[in-house]
């Protein structure tokens, strides 16, 4: 059961995406996420088109790449403004969800595309929110995921609350809800280890 204090965490961190939604979405929308988009493709089984779950959406970049891709892309986000504007952008189809409620069908997704969100989550709630995508993938579907790597500190970074996890305690936890490795790399690429913030993944449903 979710307590009243994450729900918090959850709304103050979604406030402040509401209230700069334009500036996010004009920040954003040129950053190169090809490198994350093409590990989660070329790790699905089968062939295309590919049903997308892009988690944490935003404004729709992604979800357009997607589509551009031939594949077929949903959206998701918690804060109405990014829907608003995904769904405007894209024409796709886009849900408004809070993470710590999500309400996805099963096995319904070839894959997911979580994009520097999941670290948004207080450590306690990530494990529930973890199987709920595991459980919305189809059978050997594929979780990318990218998140600014620490020392597992967790706490306020101005007007967001996140989490800055370390590679075995983020392996550890995909693991536990029944995901298998299939690579981790961090980013940008070709810059030494400290000069690279963000520790991505891609984990085959078990």
């Amino acid at each position: 059961m979710t307590d009243e204090n994450a729900h918090t965490i959850a709304d103050r961190t979604l406030d402040d995406y509401r209230a700069n939604a334009e500036a996010f979405r004009d920040g954003t929308r040129d950053h190169d996420v090809s490198q994350n988009i093409d590990a989660l493709l070329r790790h699905i089984p089968g062939e295309p088109p590919f049903r997308i779950l892009d988690l944490g959406c935003g404004p729709g970049r992604d979800l357009k790449t997607f589509t551009a891709r031939g594949h077929i892309a949903v959206g998701l986000d918690g804060a109405e403004p990014f829907v608003n504007m995904a769904r405007a952008e894209t024409g796709c189809e886009v849900l408004h969800q809070d993470f710590l409620q999500l309400d996805l069908p099963a096995e319904a997704f070839d894959g997911v595309f979580a994009n520097a969100v999941l670290f948004h989550l207080p450590s306690r709630e990530i494990a529930s929110v973890l199987l709920k995508l595991h459980t919305a993938l189809r059978g050997g579907g594929v979780l990318f995921s990218s998140n600014p790597r620490g020392d597992n500190q967790e706490g306020w970074s101005g007007a967001r609350y996140g989490t800055w996890y370390d590679w075995p305690t983020w392996r550890g936890l995909l693991q536990s809800v029944g995901f298998i490795e299939l690579e981790h790399y961090y980013r940008p690429a070709g810059l030494p280890r400290e000069q690279q913030p963000w520790l991505a993944s891609v984990w085959r449903k078990g």
